[in-house]
């Protein structure tokens, strides 16, 4: 719902932030999202390939979501997927208290919650006042305080998945892959 939409520049910033420090940038989102995604990858430098938007199935997302380093997202299913995987994150929260939705304390360490402390509508169609305050200065700190993902075998690296991803990874990749 547009209550819970955060402003696209403010993704494109993010997003050249993650792509100066080096690290791949991939977006993800429904059929409905996938125009505002080619908007935010173009103004951001992401090549189209990096983008799944309206591309994928659940499986596909998980996938992707499983693999990454880092993830961030407002209250999504994406971020519930970054928590499940232990996939360190930034979630953005608006209308709806993370204390309903968001990770269990016990995983703070992992998944950091920006919410401005207001309840709101969810279906609003509106973004919600408190998701406008967070700024994506805000953000991109949360990011680089965030530590880095570990495989389930203990090393680090991309794809830890990959049995899971086997099926799915030849229609996942982007021109970032080389």
């Amino acid at each position: 719902s547009e209550a819970r939409r955060w402003p696209l520049e403010r993704w494109v910033q993010v997003a050249r932030a993650e792509l100066a420090r080096g690290r791949r940038v991939i977006l993800t989102g429904s059929a409905d999202e996938a125009r505002s995604a080619k908007k935010i990858a173009a103004a951001a430098g992401i090549d189209d390939s990096c983008s799944f938007a309206g591309r994928t199935d659940l499986l596909a997302v998980a996938a992707l979501v499983a693999n990454a380093g880092r993830v961030v997202c407002g209250d999504t299913g994406v971020g519930h997927l970054a928590t499940a995987y232990a996939i360190p994150s930034v979630l953005l929260f608006g209308p709806t208290s993370p204390a309903r939705w968001g990770p269990p304390r016990e995983r703070a360490h992992l998944h950091h919650v920006l919410w401005r402390g207001a309840t709101g509508d969810p279906h609003a169609a509106r973004c919600d006042a408190g998701l406008l305050e967070i700024g994506a200065a805000e953000v991109i700190a949360a990011l680089d305080r965030l530590p880095r993902a570990v495989s389930q075998d203990g090393g680090s690296g991309a794809w830890p998945y990959a049995p899971a991803l086997s099926a799915v990874r030849p229609a996942l990749q982007c021109a970032s892959d080389g």
